[in-house]
C-alpha cells in the first residue's frame, strides 16, 4: 500500500458481501495476467474484442438480467469480476492484476486516492447522457469536484436494524446500545469494519466520523471497549442470518443489507441514528489502462438511464442518486425511509474521508479492540 491513507475504511470486509462465486463474476484466473503498476500496463490478457468488456465491481451490483439487457442494446458482452473491499481491489490493481478492466466501482473515498495516483481518466462530459439527472448533492462531490473522474451509481446509510418485537423501546441514535447494553449482551453485533464502527463511537460523543483529533479517538476507543462485552461479534455479513433466526436483537449494518434483509421479514426496522452516520456512494470510474473506453462510456450511460436505474434499486436494494429514476420508482420503495432517508436525516451524516497520519491510530485501537 503507498499511503496511510489508502486504509480509510480498514482492512475489514465492507458493506457488500464477498461472494466466492457469483452469476456475474469470473473470477482470478481470466484476469490475472494483466499488468497494471501505477503508469503502465505491463503485459495484458491479451487482445480484447471491442464486443467484450471486463468490470471490477462489488458483489451484488450485477445481475443476469442487467448484463443481458446491456448486451442486447449495445452488442458488448460484460464479464463482471468482484471485490470485497476498495483497498483489495487497489492492491490487485497495483500489483499487476487491473490491466483488463474497462469500469471499476470505488467508493467515494478511494476516489480521492485513485486520482491522487494518476490512475483515472478524465470524463468527458460530452460523452455522458444523463449525468443531470443526478441530485444537485451528486454532481459536485468534495471527493471529485465536478464529477470530473467519477459518476456515483449508489449510496446508503449506516445504522441499526431490529427486532421491535424483542426490545422495549426502539433506538433512535447511537447512545442505546450503550445505556441498553445489559439488555443487548451477547445478542448484538457490529460491523467488521474500523471507520464505521469508530465513527459510531465518535458520534455517540458529539465528535466527526473523521475526527483526527487524537483524543477523540481515544474516546471513542474507551467507549467500546465499555461495550464489547455486549457485543457477539464484528461482522459485516452473518448477522443476516443470525437475525432473520431470533438469534440476535440488534445488528449495526448498511442500509442497503437492511432493506435486503427487511424483504425477508417485514418486522425488522432499520434507523438512520438521529445524530448522524455515514452516507457512503459508489461510483464508476474509467481507469487509464481500460482497454474498451468506448464500452466503459456506453456502461456508464447505460446505468444513467432512469429506467434502468430504478430497476437496479428495485432489484438489489440500493439507493440510486438518479433523481428521474427515484420518479419512476413504485410508491413503497419511493418512500422507504430506510433507502431514502429525509435531507433532514441526511444533514446530519458525513462521507468517509482520509484520515491522513491518524489512521495509523486508528489501526492501532482497532487491533486491540476486536484481538482477543
Amino acid at each position: 500500500m503507498p499511503s496511510k491513507d489508502l486504509h480509510a475504511s480498514g482492512f475489514s470486509t465492507t458493506r457488500r458481501r464477498f461472494l466466492q462465486a457469483s452469476t456475474a463474476a469470473v473470477v482470478g484466473s481470466t484476469l490475472s495476467s494483466c499488468g497494471w503498476r501505477l503508469a503502465n500496463v505491463q503485459s495484458s490478457p491479451g487482445p480484447i474484442p471491442p464486443t467484450k468488456m471486463y468490470i471490477y465491481t462489488w458483489a451484488n451490483y450485477t445481475d443476469e438480467e442487467l448484463l443481458k439487457n446491456f448486451s442486447e442494446q449495445t452488442g458488448i458482452e460484460v464479464i463482471a469480476d468482484v471485490f470485497e473491499s476498495n483497498e483489495a481491489m487497489l492492491a490487485k490493481i497495483q500489483t499487476g492484476g487491473g490491466g483488463a478492466y474497462s469500469i471499476i466501482y470505488p467508493s467515494e473515498y478511494m476516489v480521492r486516492k485513485l486520482i491522487e495516483l494518476e490512475i483515472l481518466r478524465e470524463l468527458d462530459h460530452s460523452r455522458l447522457v444523463g449525468i443531470k439527472n443526478l441530485y444537485p448533492r451528486f454532481q459536485n462531490p468534495d471527493y471529485d469536484p465536478g464529477n470530473r473522474h467519477s459518476v456515483p451509481i449508489s449510496w446508503g446509510t449506516t445504522g441499526l436494524i431490529y427486532n421491535p418485537n424483542k426490545l422495549q423501546n426502539p433506538p433512535q441514535d447511537w447512545n442505546y446500545l450503550w445505556d441498553n447494553q445489559r439488555d443487548l449482551s451477547r445478542r448484538l453485533t457490529l460491523l467488521n469494519d474500523l471507520r464505521e464502527v469508530m465513527g459510531c463511537a465518535l458520534k455517540s460523543l458529539g465528535y466527526s466520523y473523521n475526527s483526527t483529533n487524537p483524543e477523540h479517538i481515544k474516546q471513542a476507543y474507551e467507549r467500546l471497549v465499555a461495550l464489547k462485552p455486549a457485543v457477539a461479534a464484528f461482522n459485516s455479513d452473518a448477522w443476516r442470518d443470525q437475525i432473520l433466526a431470533g438469534d440476535l436483537l440488534m445488528a449495526m449494518c448498511y442500509s442497503s443489507d437492511a432493506n435486503e434483509v427487511i424483504s425477508e421479514n417485514s418486522e425488522l426496522k432499520y434507523v438512520l441514528p438521529t445524530s448522524g452516520s455515514s452516507l457512503w456512494i459508489d461510483t464508476l470510474v474509467i481507469p487509464k489502462f481500460a482497454p474498451n473506453v468506448e464500452g466503459a462510456y456506453a456502461w456508464i450511460n447505460f446505468l444513467l438511464q432512469p429506467a434502468v436505474a430504478a430497476k437496479i434499486c428495485e432489484r438489489l436494494s440500493f439507493a440510486t442518486p438518479n433523481q428521474v429514476a427515484v420518479n419512476k420508482l413504485p410508491e413503497e420503495v419511493r418512500n422507504n425511509v430506510g433507502l431514502f432517508p429525509p435531507e433532514s436525516a441526511l444533514e446530519k451524516c458525513e462521507g468517509l474521508a482520509p484520515l491522513g497520519e491518524a489512521n495509523e491510530l486508528y489501526e492501532r485501537y482497532w487491533t486491540k479492540l476486536t484481538s482477543g
